[in-house]
């Protein structure tokens, strides 16, 4: 029981590092350091920083996957896909930091497109192609490869978030979502059917 707590100490002891300075700050010494335990310690539950920094992002997925997946979406096909794109910027504004380790970082081990996503290994974006190949079945969006249409919004998503939260947009946040929310309909009446 008490190496689980150590686990859990040293867990949250990194994620308040990443929330407060990014990546980069998040060193086994300063972790051991906030978790109260030595240097030497924090090796038995994390082999190494990589080992360390892959588990801040894992429990990221976890989170935002739990938002997506704990939902039940209702609507039309455009209203679910901004729904979701909706859960997505949530997590991505409340958590920055874990955003861009989570998907700008690169981390050894992160799942890599296409063969990753295309053998369903991302919860998250497994949620979005899914509904995608359903408007693609029922002819509401014109055939396509699934994945790459998941892939392509990701990438739309991940681009005006990026920008965003690098200070290259001068708006409030309440603009920023109503052009990220605009930028998702364009995208979407160019692959309707």
């Amino acid at each position: 029981m008490a190496s689980r707590d150590t686990g859990r100490k040293i867990a949250t002891a990194a994620r308040r590092l990443l929330d407060r300075e990014g990546a980069e700050a998040v060193s086994m010494r300063r972790v051991a350091e906030a978790a109260g335990i030595t240097a030497m310690a924090i090796y038995r539950h994390y082999p190494s920083r990589d080992a360390l920094l892959n588990a801040l992002a894992d429990a990221g997925f976890g989170e935002l996957s739990s938002s997506l997946g704990g939902r039940r979406f209702t609507g039309d096909l455009e209203t679910r896909l901004l729904k979701m794109a909706d859960l997505y910027l949530d997590h991505a504004l409340g958590n920055p930091r874990l955003f861009e380790l989570m998907f700008l970082k690169p981390r050894h081990g992160a799942r890599r497109y296409p063969h990753d996503f295309k053998a369903r290994r991302s919860p998250t974006a497994t949620l979005m192609a899914d509904v995608i190949a359903e408007g693609m079945a029922s002819g509401e969006l014109r055939q396509d490869d699934a994945w790459e249409i998941t892939f392509e919004m990701g990438a739309l998503s991940h681009g005006l978030i990026m920008l965003y939260l690098g200070g290259r947009m001068d708006m409030a946040p309440a603009a920023f979502r109503a052009l990220y929310r605009r930028s998702f309909r364009r995208y979407f009446d160019g692959i309707r059917n």
